[in-house]
């Protein structure tokens, strides 16, 4: 009975006293915040909780995205042994127990065993193997967290039996929604500006942020007063870093001059203007998504590898995360700032648009379908003329409907590689050109009738003049 109360005891301080990030771990899944695309309602892993029908998987993600608490949250409503380890600390042989005692559960009582293992990047090659027979055969249902690729840091055998699900770093907006709880539970307040400065520098890390305000809280605290009230001051003194103002008209307006100064091919701006965003807390794949389109809208064909480098980049953000890939976002700003400039692609696009917009236009006969049955009699394909016949690989023919057959939508500048892409468009309708007025002469100018020995001798006097020939006409 002592002891019951001695431990009862230890569990009520605890709760009291365990950080904010603790205290505020969600009991149920709708407690969760962010990570809708998995725990949503009606998505794939929601409902293989609730059905307590998870299989082996692995938790991808940044820190502090919700790895341990989704683990958690399996623990609360499996109706299987569930035991957890850090593979920090964990060994071969905590393995092999953790193995036999599943085996003897399975047997006596007919209760199947989750071994949550925080960490799993951690184990080596040996422990990764260990676990791999009781996985395999069903035994034990592993649920792995890890920030590290699981592609690089997890044994290919362990991670084919497994399911990845990839968390992602919390939006702002969930941030906030995770900070009012926090501010609810201190029973205190705050300025909406200290709460935005708290959430930008998390980082997508709702652990940090509760940390941070947790510190904040008690700096606003130690003021005299009544209420507890959070300001700015106090969360600029929790995180050690000053706020940089960037409301919602600094957003707008900051990535404006940060586009327009790529577009002006002057890297130093597009620098300035990214570490600003940066310091601001801006979702780094918004900074990346707006330089993948400016790649096509303002660079296009003049440097096509544009395209290329920014979506690597883009790419980098959700592979590497921040802070290190405001390395490769770098790189992409000063390649796409140097890069040669041409917005032919999109003016194209706009003509093209404005003349699809109506939806009429018959795709012409030659270029429709012809591979079903009874498309021949209908004429679809006939005349039409396959490209890689030609010793050229191209040849002219029709390939738009009558009526915009003669516009030109696509005008290559001379920037860049697209001075190329003139030269080659420019000789191939200057030989079009040729050919057009060849064919055009041919029938105007038929072969003459072959000339006989008798034709040759015979007197020009034999022979009608030209002015008969047009009187007969």
């Amino acid at each position: 009975m002592t002891d019951d109360l001695f431990a009862a005891a230890v569990t009520d301080r605890l709760a009291r006293t365990a950080p904010l990030a603790d205290r505020l771990r969600p009991r149920t899944l709708d407690d969760l915040v962010g990570q809708q695309h998995l725990l949503g309602p009606g998505k794939p892993m929601r409902s293989l909780i609730e059905r307590d029908r998870l299989s082996s998987a692995i938790l991808w993600g940044p820190p502090g995205t919700g790895k341990t608490t989704i683990a958690r949250l399996v623990a609360g409503t499996t109706a299987r042994a569930y035991i957890q380890l850090s593979a920090v600390t964990a060994t071969v042989k905590d393995v092999r127990e953790v193995i036999a005692s599943a085996r003897d559960r399975l047997g006596q009582h007919d209760q199947g065993t989750i071994l949550f293992l925080d960490e799993v990047h951690r184990f080596n090659r040996a422990q990764q193997d260990a676990l791999l027979p009781a996985v395999e055969s069903g035994l034990i249902t592993l649920i792995g967290a890890t920030t590290e690729n699981p592609y690089f840091e997890v044994n290919p055998p362990l991670r084919s039996r497994s399911t990845l699900f990839r968390l992602e770093p919390l939006s702002t907006e969930a941030l906030g929604e995770l900070l009012g709880r926090g501010l609810a539970a201190e029973g205190a307040e705050a300025d909406d500006d200290a709460v935005a400065h708290l959430a930008n520098q998390a980082a997508g890390d709702g652990r940090q942020a509760l940390t941070s305000l947790e510190v904040a809280v008690a700096l606003a605290s130690s003021r005299p007063g009544g209420a507890v009230r959070v300001t700015l001051d106090d969360a600029e003194n929790a995180l050690g870093a000053s706020a940089v103002r960037y409301g919602r008209d600094e957003h707008y307006d900051v990535i404006s001059a940060f586009i327009k100064s790529l577009r002006g091919s002057d890297p130093d701006a597009g620098l300035y203007w990214l570490a600003r965003m940066l310091e601001a807390g801006e979702d780094a794949r918004f900074i990346a998504r707006r330089m993948v389109i400016l790649a096509s809208e303002d660079i296009g064909m003049a440097d096509s590898h544009a395209l290329v480098v920014a979506d690597a980049a883009a790419r980098a953000v959700e592979f590497v995360g921040l802070p290190e890939a405001q390395l490769n976002l770098a790189h992409a700003v000063v390649y796409l700032a140097c890069a040669p400039k041409s917005n032919t692609v999109t003016a194209a696009l706009g003509r093209a648009r404005a003349d699809a917009a109506d939806g009429s236009g018959e795709v012409p006969a030659h270029l429709r379908d012809a591979h079903y049955q009874g498309a021949a009699g209908l004429g679809h394909g006939a005349g039409y003329v396959y490209p890689h016949d030609d010793p050229q690989g191209w040849v002219p023919q029709q390939y738009r409907p009558d009526r915009f057959e003669g516009r030109r939508y696509y005008r290559p500048s001379q920037h860049g590689a697209e001075q190329g892409v003139h030269q080659q468009m420019t000789d191939r309708s200057t030989n079009t050109e040729i050919n057009a007025e060849a064919a055009s002469s041919a029938a105007d100018h038929p072969a003459a009738s072959p000339v006989t020995e008798g034709d040759r001798h015979r007197s020009a006097s034999d022979r009608k003049s030209p002015g008969t020939d047009r009187g007969e006409r």
